[in-house]
């Protein structure tokens, strides 16, 4: 029989609906149930693609003997961390303080009144290699609620105090970080880098293109530097690992080991986005087209498989099927022969590394580049070109068959974070790719967003599933979709999205701000948890109040209004004691301290934006690498009086019929205007970077 969570709409709480565990959603009748049958509560939070949340649902919670423990002694919750991060960051927080780290799934035990007495991650049904067995813990913990009840609420009061007592984040107010804080994140990142195989510190290796962005922005304000080739390392060495799908496309979620090849499969819509953006951050930066193709390849894949048929992305591709993680994407040397014959197979076999003893479970291999494509073309006596158009004939024949295997689940609820970091991939990849079908989805995406997950007040919503929008949205809900919007309007140079992005910001600072420096996390209008933090390191996702130090400075350029810079200046001088404190662990804060250090530039095109000519200009400004800029367009008409209400110096602006003008200024001074896109080229690529 169905569990109490059959009536949800998140994926990972109906992958739980058929257990015999008494599960119920997190809500009040849960814990009112708790108070009136005067038991503890079990709470486990995870997400539909966690790898190790499927293994403790095989090994525990679909078991008889472990479900009739907790329905017998126990009111046991479940949370999706992807809707309710809210809860996910505030016992996070519990696990980090009593085990020293955190991880997925969440288990943590508290009483009625949500305040936590134990907390861990995953653990087997029975103890094993030093591990505490879920059971035993079950046992021990129902025995202690019985009758040592007060050592309990003992541990839950230190580690309430603990948490509570936490240190602020407040900076010196008097004190502005400089540059020499931007070339200290730059070291620590090279000392913890992997020459040999790209990535920072040693397995499981993560991504993090925000570190990669960084340090691309790195080597433009310091061009003699070699910052650079930790980022052409680590890239070009993703995309020939197994983290990135070969046959398929788009990345894995991480590594677990130092060379890229064994993944854990899952693939989240965020990952997509970020790295789309450090490819093209690359790509803007060299002009080598490999990064272009990926970033290319990461759109294919997610327009392809993460899409809405409404327009919006969905949150991630499962690593499971039929049981097991990665045999979706994993091959035999037998499998490859059979469809493509013994003379191509081999070859792709060769060049892509499916041998017969595998390089994963059950003598599978995970495909892979093992070396460059001239160097395997040279050992078979072929043309490079000839040798990668087999391999891409090959590659299509390949996943067609693909295709008709058991897929792995698909997490299609849309979230509005998740969403506005893919909208602002596909502005900047329209922008720099110059291929309009990136636009026209980000377009798409943020009219969903701002039809669907908008409250009638205007309040942001989280999540969007079948019809059904849920949970008020949070400060990086916020913060992802103004900067989707942001990169949207300087891609189409529809009004509409940056008049959105200053209603938004103002909203945000309204229900999120705090007048000493920065945002919360949840709204004063959200539930209230256990603890109300401010988020700021930059971890898998860029940081809410990193993204909006961002934010605000390209707001307060674009509208002339200085109260935008100047909240962007409190917010950074709060978080700058733990900036200082370990800056390579904040580096999309840093590319916002780039920004606020300058120079950074205004450039203002009057024109039309149908107009040939005007198009040569914004083309000119997208292709050209200088990231810490804004772009306005002052049209004739009614899009030039939009302009004007929102950025008021544009107001006496007004574009010549004689073709557009380009206007570039820094701060109080501006350049002679520029009427030809060549000299405007030429005047932006010989602007001093500082």
């Amino acid at each position: 029989m169905p569990n109490r969570l059959a009536g949800e709409k998140s994926p990972y709480l109906l992958q739980h609906a058929e257990n015999p565990v008494d599960w119920h959603p997190w809500g009040e009748e849960a814990f009112d149930r708790a108070k009136r049958e005067d038991k503890p509560i079990f709470l486990s939070i995870g997400y539909s693609t966690c790898h190790w949340c499927h293994v403790m649902e095989r090994e525990s919670f679909e078991q008889r003997d472990v479900a009739e423990i907790l329905n017998r002694s126990f009111v046991s919750i479940k949370v999706d961390r992807e809707e309710r991060p809210d809860i996910d960051q505030a016992y996070m927080r519990v696990c980090q303080a009593i085990t020293g780290g955190g991880g997925w799934p969440l288990s943590i035990f508290m009483g009625p009144d949500k305040e936590p007495f134990y907390a861990g991650t995953y653990f087997p049904k029975r103890s094993r290699f030093g591990m505490p067995g879920f059971m035993e813990i079950l046992g021990k913990t129902a025995q202690l609620w019985a009758g040592e009840r007060e050592q309990l609420k003992r541990m839950s009061g230190e580690i309430m105090r603990h948490i509570s007592a936490a240190p602020k984040n407040i900076g010196d107010p008097g004190r502005f970080p400089g540059a020499e804080l931007l070339d200290t994140a730059g070291r620590d990142l090279a000392r913890s880098f992997d020459p040999v195989w790209g990535g920072f510190g040693n397995a499981p290796k993560f991504p993090n293109p925000h570190d990669l962005v960084f340090l691309t922005r790195l080597q433009k304000r310091d061009p003699e530097s070699d910052t650079f080739e930790m980022v052409e390392k680590t890239l070009l060495s993703m995309r020939a690992g197994g983290i990135f799908d070969q046959i398929g496309f788009g990345f894995h979620r991480y590594s677990v080991d130092e060379r890229w090849l064994v993944p854990h499969f899952e693939k989240m819509l965020y990952d997509q986005a970020l790295l789309a953006l450090a490819y093209n951050e690359a790509f803007l930066a060299t002009g080598d087209g490999r990064y272009a193709n990926v970033e290319k390849e990461i759109f294919e894949y997610v327009i392809r498989e993460m899409r809405d048929p409404e327009g919006g992305f969905y949150c991630a591709q499962d690593a499971d099927s039929e049981g097991k993680e990665g045999i979706f994407f994993t091959w035999t040397p037998q499998e490859v022969l059979e469809i493509l014959g013994e003379d191509a197979g081999d070859i792709f076999c060769r060049a892509y590394g499916i041998t017969p003893e595998g390089n994963f479970e059950e003598g599978r291999s995970i495909p892979h580049i093992r070396r460059p494509f001239h160097i395997v073309a040279d050992s078979l006596g072929m043309d490079r070109q000839e040798l990668e158009r087999l391999l891409e004939d090959s590659r299509g024949k390949l996943f067609a068959v693909r295709e008709k295997r058991a897929h792995p689940l698909r997490d299609d609820k849309i979230l509005t974070a998740w969403n506005g970091l893919m909208i602002a991939a596909l502005a900047r990849g329209a922008q720099a790719l110059g291929d309009r079908s990136y636009a026209r989805a980000a377009d798409e995406a943020a009219n969903f967003i701002l039809e669907k997950l908008r409250a009638g007040t205007g309040r942001l919503y989280r999540r969007y599933r079948q019809g059904e929008v849920a949970n008020p949205g949070y400060a990086d809900d916020y913060a992802f979709f103004i900067w989707g919007l942001l990169d949207l309007y300087e891609t189409i140079f529809d009004v509409r999205y940056l008049r959105e992005a200053l209603r938004l910001q103002e909203e945000m600072t309204r229900i999120f701000g705090d007048p000493e420096g920065g945002f919360f996390y949840t709204g004063e209008d959200g539930e209230r948890m256990i603890v109300r933090e401010k988020v700021i390191h930059d971890a898998a996702i860029p940081s809410s109040n990193s993204v909006s130090a961002m934010n605000l400075l390209r707001l307060g350029r674009m509208t002339g209004n200085p109260e935008f810079e100047k909240q962007a200046d409190l917010l950074i001088r709060f978080f700058s004691n733990q900036a200082t404190d370990r800056p390579a662990a904040f580096t999309h804060l840093m590319q916002a301290l780039d920004f606020a250090i300058g120079p950074a530039r205004e450039i203002l095109i009057a024109g039309d934006f149908s107009s040939p000519a005007t198009k040569r200009m914004l083309e000119t400004v997208h292709r050209v690498y200088f990231p810490n800029r804004v772009i306005l367009l002052k049209e004739s008409g009614t899009n030039g009086e939009s302009l004007a209400e929102i950025a008021p110096s544009t107001g006496s602006i007004t574009a010549d019929a004689g073709g557009p003008t380009a206007y570039v200024c820094e701060g109080l001074r501006c350049a002679s205007p520029v009427k030809d896109a060549a000299e405007l080229a030429s005047m932006l690529r010989g602007l001093s970077t500082g």
